[in-house]
């Protein structure tokens, strides 16, 4: 089994690294186990397995009275889930170290990811880890695709080691397209002969999205051979073909790609899966496909569709979820429970290979999602090998992978480009015009144009070369984007990653290019040459009245960090304690119906997790009103109160939280602040604006 592979990670010969076997780049040495001692420690690790699981041995956990899916029969089972070093033992009658009753819940096997690049998330590897855990992830097979493209084989390097022993398991394909056609410029070129050797990596599954299908379906020697040599190494390739039909479908899937995630409708899906491709069900931020394609998950079809994301950022991930999301609006739509939780799981491990993955059974690791019911499908909480990395309101902490600093320092030094000017943007020729779709990463011809037009919503849209200093500037216009005035440049842009920026003027195209690449990377907002992206910058409100230093300024959901220092504040002062029910300082029970044995405390408040709805913007201190709400059914929304998956930016819950901190410290907000903090600290400032003086 793969899980007892997890923990032998040799170092090989590495040509583009130069590291060496048992040697990691960075100076850590790696000690190398004989083959003898490796199979000695794997004998006593599974004779206990074989001992806990015929019930001679006490397990390290067990699942008490579980109702549990089981992908097999395609049935909700019900019995004790036993596991011991970090597999499932046995289904039946046991008693463990670690007992955890699970009645009246529903568990289900980790959910697996089939196809996404984690760049796209925007946040480290550990923190995108911290995301999506509390969504049942375990496992997700990154293509590391955007950072290959500006990095080269050093970007794969650099994201292996970022996910190394992180509680999801993160396995990899490698880039099939850098660049992702001959017409891109990207900061490096990998043939096959770049990425060999990293198919020797235990956590590699194989070569990723075939982008680039004209070069197969017209036979380029230098793109099928990629294909080849993953197929010599015995590894899964994955497609990428939108629309693709007829002959020229027969000749991408007969050299050899076996998958795909562009279908946009059924008869595209149905077309690739009747010639023998697996469909991964995609719903990401960029391209929604799920409701499309929801009539796949019947049982004609099911087997071979999985659900995956591609793409997603980090608001879609904490505010709508992960594969979760995927599993809750398949059943919200009328899928089959079971047959949503095998596409999330089963089917994708069952394609990749990961024989030990996506089912609960003995042998398989004691990955678990455990639920309160189809319909809500609230997750709980979330095992991974048999530890709890995930109660309900927080995420077990665990260590920040180490990472060469030669690679870190490369990863944040990526721009090599000279300063531009308006006329760097000057055209004047006829150009396309590229026309959006909304909601899809498809566009259509809309013609030609030789000038910009923001009443007809014609844009100019420029790709500037960012990684050779080559002041190679592509130029042609936009249309469907809806932009009246100003720019927006980014370098979030596959797949190359050069800065695109898209404005109704050259000169603001030139300042919103400008700022992304002093920035080393993001998204720049300029209207008329200022910097409007970071919100307000240098001016005192809207009406761009220039700030002196004697002005008041009103510092809005600022004020937040202040009112939760107050917690702390009072906290220390033992006048509250942040798990501590609200009720008694409202005199009414304060409890979300749906959840009523969960009370709402001071850290549900603080986090934005308390469950109560948004009423308006704020609170004001009308406290009867409040108390009302409280103690009223209409005052809470379904959400379970206190886990991170419910988190919902709330206002009114902060405006309830000062009141509750008044209540407990029987002083306003006002005095304690200036008490505690401002006057101690020197500091001209109140929470009120009447508080100050000027």
């Amino acid at each position: 089994y793969l899980a007892e592979a997890d923990d032998i990670r040799p170092y090989r010969d590495n040509a583009f690294t130069g590291t060496q076997s048992g040697t990691r780049k960075g100076g850590t040495t790696m000690a190398k186990e004989s083959y003898t001692g490796r199979i000695n420690r794997k004998l006593m690790k599974k004779l206990r397995i074989v001992e806990v699981a015929a019930g001679r041995e006490k397990a390290d956990l067990v699942l008490k009275n579980a109702a549990y899916v089981n992908v097999f029969s395609s049935q909700i089972c019900r019995a004790d889930i036993a596991v011991a070093e970090g597999l499932i033992v046995g289904m039946g009658t046991y008693s463990g170290v670690q007992e955890v009753d699970v009645s009246g819940k529903i568990v289900l096997p980790g959910f697996l990811d089939a196809h996404i690049h984690l760049e796209s998330a925007m946040v480290s590897p550990r923190e995108f880890v911290k995301a999506v855990l509390p969504h049942g992830t375990t496992t997700v097979i990154t293509d590391p695709h955007e950072i290959a493209n500006v990095m080269g084989a050093d970007g794969i390097e650099y994201m292996l080691q970022a996910t190394e022993d992180l509680p999801v398991d993160v396995r990899f394909m490698l880039p099939s397209c850098v660049p992702a056609t001959p017409m891109d410029e990207s900061g490096a070129v990998l043939d096959y002969r770049t990425v060999d050797s990293f198919y020797d990596h235990p956590r590699v599954q194989g070569l990723a999205e075939m982008m680039n299908y004209p070069g197969v379906i017209g036979a380029d020697p230098q793109v099928i051979e990629k294909i080849v040599a993953a197929q010599a190494h015995h590894k899964k390739i994955d497609g990428h073909a939108p629309g693709l039909v007829g002959s020229d479908l027969n000749a991408y899937i007969a050299a050899g790609v076996y998958s795909d995630h562009e279908c946009f409708d059924p008869a595209d899906a149905i077309a690739k899966l009747e010639r023998g491709q697996f469909i991964m069900i995609r719903e990401g931020t960029a391209a929604r496909n799920l409701e499309a394609l929801l009539p796949l998950l019947t049982p004609q079809y099911a087997d071979r569709c999985m659900f995956c994301c591609d793409d997603k950022h980090p608001s879609d991930l904490l505010e709508k979820g992960h594969i979760d999301y995927n599993v809750r609006e398949a059943i919200r739509r009328g899928v089959d429970p079971i047959l949503a939780v095998k596409a999330a799981c089963h089917h994708a491990a069952r394609y990749f290979l990961l024989n030990n993955r996506g089912a609960i059974a003995p042998g398989y690791l004691a990955d678990f999602v455990v639920i309160d019911n189809f319909q809500d499908f609230h997750i709980l909480q979330v095992f991974k090998k048999g530890v709890e990395m995930y109660d309900g309101r927080a995420v077990r902490d665990f260590p920040l992978p180490e990472i060469d600093p030669y690679l870190t320092e490369k990863a944040h030094d990526t721009f090599h480009l000279a300063r531009l000017t308006a006329e760097d943007f000057a055209e004047r020729r006829p150009r396309g015009i590229i026309g959006m779709v909304p909601g899809e990463i498809v566009t259509v011809d809309q013609g030609y144009s030789d000038h910009i037009d923001p009443e007809w919503d014609i844009l100019k849209i420029a790709v500037v070369e960012r990684h050779k200093q080559t002041r190679h500037i592509g130029i042609g216009y936009l249309q469907g984007y809806g932009l009246k005035r100003g720019a927006v440049a980014t370098s979030v842009s596959h797949d190359s990653h050069n800065i695109i920026v898209v404005g109704a003027n050259e000169g603001d195209m030139a300042a919103a290019a400008n700022r992304v690449a002093e920035n080393r990377g993001g998204i720049a907002v300029v209207e008329d040459g200022a910097v409007t992206g970071v919100f307000n910058y240098g001016w005192a409100h809207k009406g761009n009245t220039v700030m002196e230093a004697d002005h008041k300024i009103r510092c809005a959901s600022i004020s937040k960090v202040f009112v939760g220092m107050t917690a702390m504040l009072l906290r220390e002062d033992g006048l509250l304690d942040l798990d501590g029910d609200i009720s008694p300082y409202w005199g009414v029970t304060a409890r979300n119906p749906r959840y009523p044995e969960i009370p709402i405390t001071f850290r549900s408040l603080m986090s934005h997790t308390s469950s109560i709805r948004v009423f308006g913007d704020g609170v004001s201190r009308s406290y009867s009103a409040v108390r009302s709400k409280l103690g009223s059914s209409a005052g809470y929304s379904s959400v379970m109160p206190g886990a991170i998956t419910s988190w919902n930016y709330n206002n009114y819950a902060f405006g309830v939280l000062g009141m509750t901190l008044e209540l407990a410290a029987d002083r306003y907000l006002d005095d304690i602040l200036d008490e505690k903090l401002f006057s101690a600290m020197e500091i001209d400032a109140a929470f009120t604006g009447s508080g100050i003086g000027g």
